[in-house]
């Protein structure tokens, strides 16, 4: 079975439930003992991992990829294919990337005694919901390396940057008054607006990156008032702040503290993703890039969502994504271009085995 066909069984499979998830973990762990590689299969709070690691070295590069996805339509899950594109929940974000970097391992498989470094393969089942039971707790529990690659969806560009991730709430407070007299209180959910216009028109989230313009802050929910006629007193927004990710989280933090009218509590903060151009692994994966798409011009790129690459990066390791092209992951017409898999599992391999040199 090529990649492409995998691909396409892994779609069928609904992989937006924690027990569909862990399915797919299972799946691919007997798929992979089809050809001999043994793994093993990790389990945190209901959630299943797989790991797999080929070759002996100091060093080890880690191929990471999730197989859940965000929950679709029935006829999602049944994978359609023409010459370009397969067309199916998950098969951009990110069943692809999963597809090729098994079959990049399979590979490296058969010359594993050539391989004086370590690959090391990982595959996990909730990244759609935060990743912390997966390659949070593979993190925690020492399975890193020393470069990561994260095979998300890029358009075969090498994403440097992803941004970090605050969550907070605001409680403002006002002054009650009859809904008829509005003039006589003060209404408690338009001073929850005004601190978030506030926010997003503070300089530091207005910092830029080479990547990126300004951070963003999402208004995700705001909850006051309770009866028509009677001016509101309290009211609760909760924020889903995305900040540019060489801006310290803990300074985006004492400036809204500082500019705010209301109660602020901060619920999540996540590093971003911030991996220097120069650095040498990079220089070296961009050398195989470049071999793979005809000599053309390596693009860089940054993503303004997160994933598991930050895990890595919380330790300082190098973690870039780098993944198959396709577009409307998590839309209805999502879909990935087949060649562009085939051409991602060819650079996956070569640079395994370049890596096993270093």
């Amino acid at each position: 079975m090529n990649s492409i066909e995998l691909l396409k069984e892994l779609i069928k499979i609904d992989s937006s439930t924690r027990d569909k998830g862990n399915y797919a973990i299972d799946y691919c762990s007997d798929y992979l003992k089809s050809y001999g590689i043994e793994g093993k299969i990790l389990e945190n709070k209901g959630f299943k991992s797989y790991v797999a690691t080929i070759g002996e070295g100091d060093k080890t590069l880690v191929l990471n990829g999730h197989l859940d996805v965000v929950s679709g339509k029935e006829e999602q899950f049944i994978p359609i294919e023409d010459e370009i594109k397969v067309v199916g929940r998950g098969s951009a974000d990110m069943k692809s990337g999963c597809s090729a970097m098994i079959g990049a391992f399979i590979r490296l498989s058969k010359i594993k005694n050539q391989l004086k470094n370590k690959i090391m393969l990982q595959l996990v089942s909730d990244e759609e919901t935060g990743g912390t039971n997966c390659s949070g707790y593979l993190v925690e529990k020492g399975y890193v390396g020393d470069f990561v690659i994260c095979t998300e969806p890029t358009n075969l560009k090498i994403s440097l940057q992803s941004k970090g991730i605050i969550r907070l709430d605001i409680e403002s407070s006002g002054i009650s008054a009859h809904g008829s007299r509005p003039w006589e209180g003060r209404n408690a959910i338009l001073k929850s607006i005004e601190n978030y216009s506030i926010i997003e028109n503070l300089p530091v989230m207005n910092m830029e990156s080479e990547f990126y313009k300004n951070s963003t802050a999402n208004l995700a929910f705001i909850n006051g008032g309770d009866i028509y006629n009677r001016v509101p007193e309290k009211s609760l927004i909760g924020l889903d702040i995305r900040y540019v990710p060489n801006i310290d989280p803990d300074k985006i933090i004492k400036d809204i503290v500082e500019a705010v009218d209301g109660e602020v509590t901060v619920k999540v903060v996540e590093p971003g993703v911030n991996v220097d151009k120069d650095n040498f692994y990079v220089q070296e994966f961009s050398k195989v890039v470049k071999k793979n798409l005809s000599g053309k011009d390596i693009d860089f790129t940054a993503q303004h969502g997160g994933s598991d690459a930050r895990f890595f990066a919380k330790l300082g390791i190098p973690a870039i994504e780098f993944g198959p092209s396709g577009d409307f992951w998590h839309g209805d017409a999502e879909y990935v271009e087949k060649e562009s898999v085939v051409v991602l599992e060819e650079i996956l391999y070569e640079f395994s085995k370049r890596f096993s040199r270093y």
